[in-house]
């Protein structure tokens, strides 16, 4: 009678819920997605249609008409991998930043130092909308305290001649990304651009419209609303 009563509690228990896999093991395999190659080869092929698409759409343009190219800024054109491997993919805004490569490395203090590396498949990008005489903004969440910084990291590693930059109003809420640069999109519209490419690495980058064309880049590491 005792086995077959434990027999039943054996088939009438709750089936286990299947367990996330271990965030340790996900930081190995994204350093190895990083670390192969894979990253950079898939930024590039995501790029890629997007530089033929430009140079098409610049050779349809009407006389008069002002085309743009908007890119956010981080992981985006600017790659923040040093502060992000330091700090094991976690995020802090407040402290120091005087380790590196260790950790820990607070965001606010990495934006000041500078050392962000450009996003080598976006740059062939901005380069090839200027060759093509398209207009280049960025719309990035960093805040308005560090537009001086981020202008200087932009420049420092090959960003020139674009044709403006916005950034995130301090003590903005917003529930998403996504409510923030639309209508930043919309103003540069309203000055009387054509959007004809918006390229992020969030889904909430590229949301709400105000591009002809969007281009998601990949971003292994974090995700944004």
């Amino acid at each position: 009678m005792r086995a077959l009563f434990l027999v039943f509690l054996f088939l009438a228990a709750p089936a286990l819920a299947e367990q996330p896999q271990n965030i340790a093991d996900l930081r190995s395999e994204i350093i190895g997605y990083i670390d192969s190659g894979s990253y950079s080869a898939d930024q590039m092929q995501a790029v890629q249609p997007g530089i033929t698409w430009l140079e098409w759409r610049a050779a349809q343009s009407i006389p008069g008409e002002k085309l743009a190219l908007v890119l956010d800024i981080d992981e985006t054109s600017l790659s923040n991998m040093a502060a992000q491997r330091a700090n094991g993919f976690s995020y802090f805004r407040t402290g120091a930043c005087d380790h590196l490569p260790n950790g820990p490395c607070a965001w606010d203090a990495w934006v000041a130092l500078g050392q962000a590396t450009a996003v080598a498949p976006t740059l062939e990008f901005f380069n090839a909308a200027r060759a093509s005489g398209i207009d280049v903004f960025f719309i990035t969440g960093r805040g308005e305290s560090m537009h001086e910084a981020t202008v200087t990291n932009l420049e420092a590693v090959g960003y020139a001649d674009w044709a403006g930059i916005t950034t995130k109003p301090e003590g903005l809420k917003v529930e998403s990304a996504a409510d923030y640069k639309a209508p930043a999109r919309l103003a540069i519209e309203e000055s009387g651009y054509t959007i004809v490419l918006n390229v992020g690495d969030q889904p909430s980058d590229l949301a709400g419209g105000y591009a002809e064309r969007t281009i998601l880049l990949p971003n292994p590491m974090y995700r944004i609303p």
